[in-house]
């Protein structure tokens, strides 16, 4: 969508997730979407006189939350399929997003053979890693970009500047969904579509992800939101909720292999500050 509204049209694209498929239909009418697995798709089954390839090889295996398996991981190798067909097509340019996550240290090897890969295939390449909080989004996302533009277009490509990379420019909460104030609605029962819902305006009930009290979930109107995970045990909180309050670390030892076990030592657990409270007041009537 953001490269229709830069005047690109999209003729083809791919995409194997079926759970997808009916947005990406009603929502880009003049795209053919290619539902099958590109590793199985032959670079011929994409037009010749195209300018650039955009795309985005799954990202889970390169994310700060997973397992961080990278290029070992058969989602990781997807990258090479990006590659095949950047190939066999040679566009004038070509664009690939990731994760932050991809320039870990521990990934280091397998992004430079990356970049070697691309640059073999006869492009000029820059490797950016951008917050979308300062190219007018509402949202504090780290992201990779990849991009390419043929050796012999003589084309010298410099990133741009954010929009609002300046603070006083930076698009908040309040400018995007403040019209959700109150009137969000829950999911049905199960966290599926609510019928009464207008405009998407429901939100994930149920359950949260193990990890979601790792880190504050909540920013208020006038700021930009946490990263949106994709998944919805892992939401973000209404920005009217209460933020969590950092006290620092305590100096008590957890020891466990599960995430889980460690809640259920808290859960179980009578709060520390409560205990104090009554064995002082014990402690005064023993004294």
């Amino acid at each position: 969508m953001g490269f229709e509204r830069a005047g690109f049209e999209i003729p083809v694209a791919n995409e194997f997730d079926s759970s997808i498929w009916k947005t990406f239909k009603i929502n880009h009418l003049n795209s053919q979407l290619i539902t099958k697995d590109i590793r199985n798709l032959s670079a011929d089954i994409f037009p010749d006189d195209i300018d650039g390839i955009i795309g985005g090889p799954p990202c889970q295996s390169w994310s700060e939350a997973g397992a961080q398996r990278g290029i070992e991981d058969l989602r990781g190798k997807l990258f090479f399929d990006y590659i095949r067909i950047l190939k066999a097509k040679k566009p004038k340019f070509f664009l690939a997003e990731n994760v932050s996550g991809m320039l870990a240290n521990r990934h280091s090897a397998a992004v430079n053979s990356i970049v070697e890969m691309f640059k073999s295939c006869g492009y000029n390449l820059t490797l950016n890693l951008v917050n979308a909080k300062n190219y007018g989004v509402a949202q504090e996302r780290k992201r990779v970009f990849y991009i390419g533009f043929r050796q012999d277009s003589g084309i010298d490509f410099k990133f741009p500047k954010g929009s609002t990379a300046d603070d006083s420019k930076k698009i908040t909460l309040r400018d995007v969904i403040f019209d959700l104030q109150f009137s969000a609605v829950p999911a049905a029962v199960g966290n599926v579509h609510n019928e009464k819902a207008d405009n998407n305006n429901e939100y994930f009930t149920g359950s949260f992800s193990t990890i979601f009290m790792s880190r504050n979930r909540v920013k208020s109107w006038d700021e930009q939101a946490f990263t949106v995970q994709a998944s919805g045990r892992q939401c973000q909180l209404h920005p009217q909720a209460p933020k969590m309050i950092f006290f620092g670390k305590d100096d008590f030892k957890f020891v466990y292999s599960k995430v889980n076990d460690a809640y259920k030592m808290i859960g179980n657990a009578v709060p520390v500050n409560l205990a104090y409270e009554i064995a002082v007041a014990i402690r005064n009537y023993l004294m």
